[in-house]
């Protein structure tokens, strides 16, 4: 039996400091401290549930649930980030993608997956030196209709599920899930940040409500959020995966400028 022993979420994008040093500053050491909170846990796995920015999968070919596959992956290297290989865990993925399939639900395995910010804006700040073999799962927000907030929430009972019942007793998971909050992207209301529904949003994960947000529609989301807050059914998932635990917001600061409403939260898994 495996234990998911820490359970994480941020934003996966980072803008501009000019003129807001300030509030980039405590984004920053916001998204330092959660990295430091997630080895603390001595996790011996990272998966980190987020989206892809139509780098990887292509909207006349869906994949709404997908998992990286293979031992290592090279990154895409948007946004200048660094493109030296990480190191993956295809036993856990292939795994877990038959468990998911076994119990009905739909995850596709791409090949040849390059990670892009996604994946590695978060990386980068809780594993710097890549010292940890990371899964990368995706809740594909892109594709209309997009998934579910129910359907995210059932990706993560089936991770839980996996983890408990598949993996060695000395394999200890750490979960991160990237994106949201709120943003609006190549829309008319792009640089709009709903900061009243970000900070509901997080209270409802802080006091283990996560069951609730999982009725949400896209729809709901689509109005107080934007296209691009679709992407907090990653952190759905991230919720139905650690059965109701409490959180905390470690950092939260509405970036107009970033078009985004930039946030942390570390959970009290058991």
């Amino acid at each position: 039996m495996g234990k998911i022993v820490g359970a994480f979420a941020m934003s996966h994008v980072l803008g501009s400091p000019f003129g807001l040093e300030e509030q980039a500053e405590r984004v920053f050491v916001g998204m330092k401290e959660l990295g430091q909170q997630l080895c603390q846990t001595h996790p011996t796995l990272l998966v980190i549930i987020t989206s892809d920015h139509l780098n990887n999968f292509r909207l006349d070919q869906p994949m709404p649930f997908a998992i990286g596959t293979a031992d290592s992956y090279t990154p895409y290297g948007d946004m200048g980030l660094p493109t030296e290989p990480i190191r993956g865990d295809a036993a856990f993925s292939t795994g877990f993608a038959m468990f998911a399939v076994n119990h009905g639900f739909e995850l596709a395995k791409p090949p040849r997956l390059r990670p892009d910010h996604g994946v590695m804006i978060p990386l980068g700040m809780v594993d710097p030196k890549r010292e940890l073999p990371v899964v990368p799962l995706y809740v594909n927000t892109v594709y209309t209709p997009a998934p579910t907030p129910q359907e995210s929430w059932r990706l993560g009972e089936l991770l839980r599920a996996y983890v408990a019942e598949h993996c060695k007793s000395e394999e200890r998971v750490a979960l991160l899930a990237g994106g949201g909050l709120s943003h609006w992207l190549g829309v008319p209301e792009e640089g709009q940040v709903n900061e009243a529904w970000d900070r509901w949003f997080m209270d409802m994960l802080a006091s283990g409500q996560g069951a609730g947000l999982s009725k949400l529609t896209n729809e709901q989301i689509l109005a107080d959020a934007g296209n691009g807050g679709l992407e907090v059914n990653s952190w759905i998932a991230l919720a139905g995966a650690i059965a109701g635990a409490p959180g905390e917001c470690l950092f939260y600061e509405a970036i107009p400028a970033w078009a985004s409403g930039m946030a942390g939260m570390a959970f009290r898994v058991q």
